[in-house]
């Protein structure tokens, strides 16, 4: 592939609390990359989550714990940029900056779980999002797009059936991907710490490594 056209190939980003990162969303991630031929996915923590309490774990611990965990993968890669940012950690606030750095015409592609697209009426413009970026969603077995209402109506000729199609222009589609589901949990894997139990196997060692070294979660 020739440098001009690995220059045009997509870029994801996927934000989260990261709290801890762990292989549900890493194995999601990997398979992203390759499903929707991008240069890389960006895992974005998320510093002051406007929709839910703010972490106990700080967003320092959560993205030195990111870094750890995509160290080695070159198509995965942690992006800070929310924890530069004062006040709450808004999406279109990142994707306006990532527009700005990518370019016009360069593929962008929010990445996100379908419960928070049920939810996306309560996001901060939401409406905005799709002038910036694409929107994949990775969806459970079964899963299906809303047939009617806000939502509904906000993606209504937006969908896609191919990723090749997100190529094509620089954002505005909606895609929708199932992927191989890990029973995974943050929450579950805080409660395990909590309990003096171990979650070895259920996130990369250098994290979990990281966590006892700083005493998280106990």
């Amino acid at each position: 592939m020739s440098h001009a056209a690995e220059a045009a190939l997509p870029v994801g980003v996927l934000g989260g609390t990261f709290n801890p990162v762990h292989y549900g969303h890493l194995r999601s991630a990997l398979e992203l990359v390759e499903r929707l031929g991008l240069e890389q996915l960006r895992l974005m923590p998320c510093a002051v989550p406007p929709h839910r309490e703010l972490p106990n774990c700080s967003a320092e611990h959560r993205c030195a714990m990111v870094k750890l965990a995509v160290a080695g993968e070159p198509r995965l890669h942690c992006d800070a940029r929310e924890l530069h940012r004062a006040g709450k950690s808004f999406t279109i606030d990142s994707l306006v900056e990532l527009r700005a750095e990518l370019g016009e015409q360069r593929s962008l592609c929010l990445v996100m779980g379908c419960d928070a697209l049920l939810d996306i009426t309560g996001w901060h413009r939401w409406g905005e999002l799709l002038d910036w970026a694409h929107i994949v969603v990775i969806a459970r077995p079964g899963w299906e797009l809303p047939a009617a209402g806000e939502v509904a109506a906000w993606l209504s000729s937006r969908c896609v059936a191919e990723a090749s199609a997100l190529r094509l222009r620089p954002a505005g589609g909606i895609l929708v991907e199932e992927l191989r589901p890990l029973q995974i949990s943050s929450t579950e894997i805080r409660q395990m710490l909590a309990a003096g139990h171990s979650p070895r196997y259920l996130l990369p060692d250098p994290v979990l490594g990281y966590i006892h070294r700083h005493n998280l979660y106990q």
